[in-house]
């Protein structure tokens, strides 16, 4: 009995020496949680090295240099291949290293991340160049941040535009619009602010529409319109909305939430921009000129799109009135006191609304026929 109680106690000190090693073992590896403070967050968005623990402690100094100097040697000497793979190793732990080379001081992490993104653009594989790009923005915040959020811009950009060259020169790369959705997301996070966001806003949206992503691109262009309305691309902006709704309508038999909208913002576009935003500091004059040609195209275009809103909205009222005159007596209360009433209503609003449009005519001449 002695012997039975022994055995049970040293099982129960085994499962609980288990336990605890256990316990130990993911309070001291795990890395569940967000980071505490800005280094630990900094190091968070390095994959890090190693198989089941990654480690995304900080390279030392003495390894950082090294392999830089290397890779720098190595594509100096045309071996692009080697170098690639060294400046590379900077995108999984972080580096704070400087070397100077040719009298110039050099970032060792960020200034790898740089020279991969560029090799990897020229080897055409576009997406891992962004990659490296938005790991500089994130993780090098004190770097050249104009030179980085151009580059990120330009680069995704061509992934959304432009045909995606093919992998080692046989097998083709694939557009994906999501993918390209993301990335423009990220900028606008990445790069807040008139310089950077609002050009990427737009391109998310222009991206949205191509890919029949309507509400994203609707999301897109009130977010610029709302955070930056003095950016001269909010004029822009207020058409493309009012275009996009326009799209969504169904015809005056059928709920006119699209046509209110896309009348809304076509008023608002012609009562904002009597005239063209002024040129950006930012734009070059050629880009300016092209915008003001531009623009009046749209101007034009607007008035005629809120014409036939307007039409549109007033056939509806029609339609609703001739519905109410010939049905109205089977849901209408006091259908007999108020006669003709209601029907003259929805007949008076078609004309209100367009007043030079065909169904404001046919209503004119419908309430003459209640007169007479």
């Amino acid at each position: 009995m002695v012997s039975n109680s022994y055995s049970i106690l040293n099982f129960e000190v085994k499962i609980l020496k288990i336990t605890l090693f256990f316990a130990l073992w993911s309070s001291l590896f795990s890395q569940k949680g967000p980071p505490r403070n800005t280094t630990e967050k900094e190091e968070y968005l390095f994959s890090g090295t190693g198989f089941f623990i990654k480690n995304r402690k900080p390279y030392s100094d003495y390894d950082a240099k090294k392999w830089f100097e290397d890779a720098f040697y190595f594509q100096k000497k045309g071996d692009i291949g080697k170098a690639l793979s060294l400046y590379e190793k900077f995108s999984k732990r972080r580096s704070d290293a400087i070397v100077v080379i040719d009298s110039k001081e050099i970032k060792v992490g960020p200034e790898s991340l740089l020279r991969a993104a560029k090799i990897r653009e020229e080897k055409g594989d576009w997406s891992k160049s962004f990659s490296h790009l938005k790991l500089i923005a994130k993780a090098y915040t004190d770097y050249d941040f104009e030179v980085i959020a151009d580059y990120l811009l330009n680069i995704s950009e061509k992934l959304a535009r432009e045909k995606l060259p093919k992998k080692w020169g046989v097998i083709p790369r694939f557009r994906s619009g999501s993918q390209d959705r993301l990335r423009f997301n990220e900028i606008v996070e990445i790069a807040r602010g008139p310089k950077y966001a609002p050009r990427a806003l737009m391109i998310l949206a222009e991206i949205s529409i191509k890919d029949n992503k309507e509400e994203e691109a609707i999301d897109a262009l009130e977010r610029l319109i709302n955070l930056y309305p003095d950016h001269f691309l909010s004029e822009k902006a207020y058409f493309q909305l009012a275009q996009i709704y326009e799209g969504l309508v169904s015809g005056p038999n059928y709920d006119q939430g699209a046509t209110l909208k896309a009348l809304n913002f076509y008023e608002d576009y012609l009562i904002l921009y009597k005239l063209p935003p002024v040129k950006d500091r930012h734009e070059s004059s050629k880009d300016y000129l092209a915008r003001i040609d531009s623009f009046k195209t749209r101007k034009e275009l607007a008035e005629k799109g809120r014409s036939k809103m307007r039409s549109t909205l007033s056939r509806s009222k029609l339609e609703v009135g001739k519905y109410v005159e010939n049905y109205g007596k089977y849901f209408i209360t006091r259908w007999r006191e108020l006669g003709n009433l209601p029907a003259t209503q929805f007949y008076n609003e078609a004309i209100t609304i367009a007043p030079e449009s065909e169904a404001a005519r046919e209503a004119e001449e419908l309430i003459q026929n209640f007169q007479n």
